[in-house]
């Protein structure tokens, strides 16, 4: 047996613990919480991939100065070829830095798949899927006012697996307040174009704050419009989002309960409130199951 040495040793734990995450994290079309990590805090991104976010993106876009780019590129790559898994947030499709980007991932094992930056049209979103060979996904973030306008044409654009809200960027486009009644439409309509492109749920900008009331605040409104994951900052986020965004566990005993009547009374539709209660029930319990939620003690 050969000596491992104290670095074999941090190596082989390091992998260990990477598989283990892995095998319980959260499907991508399913994910709650969506952490972005600055590509340039290279210390931090196993940190991240081994916590409670669903999903981890490392962010070579907004939070990276010009100069700094090569840098945070050749960080993103390092990692992605030693064993780590993630998605990128990535330069939009108008600069320089969107092809540089897409050098830079092209073949990285643990590229779990891109988010593009400021998508307004369709073709940016199969542009970038097929220039990474048509196999890796796209998360559009749509940012804009023009973006979200065309929200179904990008839903429906080859190579598109979710959309998400760029809340900041939209609010500075647009001069909207952060507040849930302005931020509606935009929700809306990202919550309708992911329906009618059959993706999964739409993915709600992040709330910047460290107050646990105010991040679940706003993921019960990014609930309340239908969508189903959330963007954040913070370490601490993820597990208040995930708690936030999935059934408790008195919903998933009614559910189990009502479904199990419904079974014994030969799945018979008996009134007009049957169906929607049926339809809440079955996703709540589809839900349950994906998250390992158990239901309440009676």
């Amino acid at each position: 047996m050969p000596h491992l040495t104290e670095s074999d040793r941090a190596h082989a734990d390091l992998a260990e613990r990477r598989r283990v995450r892995e095998d319980v994290r959260v499907d991508d079309a399913h994910a709650r919480s969506w952490q972005l990590v600055n590509a340039l805090w290279l210390d931090r991104f196993d940190e991240a991939q081994l916590g409670r976010a669903d999903q981890v993106i490392l962010d070579l876009e907004d939070a990276v100065d010009g100069s700094l780019k090569p840098q945070a590129r050749s960080n993103v790559a390092e990692w992605l070829h030693g064993g780590g898994r993630a998605w990128v947030r990535i330069n939009d499709w108008s600069t320089a830095e969107w092809s540089e980007d897409l050098a830079a991932l092209a073949g990285a094992p643990g590229l779990a798949g891109v988010m593009l930056a400021k998508v307004e049209a369709a073709e940016q979103v199969t542009d970038t899927f097929q220039r990474l060979g048509g196999g890796t996904r796209v998360v559009a973030l749509v940012e804009s006012a023009l973006g979200i306008e065309d929200a179904v044409a990008i839903a429906r654009a080859r190579g598109a697996f979710r959309l998400a809200f760029g809340s900041g960027d939209y609010r500075r486009d647009t001069g909207a307040a952060n507040d849930p009644l302005a931020m509606a439409y935009p929700r809306t309509r990202l919550v309708l174009a992911s329906r009618i492109g059959g993706l999964p749920g739409a993915i709600d900008g992040p709330t910047v704050t460290k107050q646990h009331a105010l991040l679940r605040e706003g993921a019960a409104d990014a609930v309340a419009m239908g969508m189903t994951g959330k963007l954040c900052l913070d370490l601490d986020a993820p597990a208040v989002i995930n708690e936030s965004m999935s059934p408790t566990p008195a919903d998933v005993a009614w559910a189990l309960d009502f479904l199990q009547r419904f079974d014994d009374d030969g799945r018979v539709i008996r009134d007009g409130s049957d169906k929607p209660r049926l339809a809440r029930a079955e996703t709540i319990r589809r839900r349950a199951e994906l998250f390992r939620i158990p239901p309440a003690a009676v």
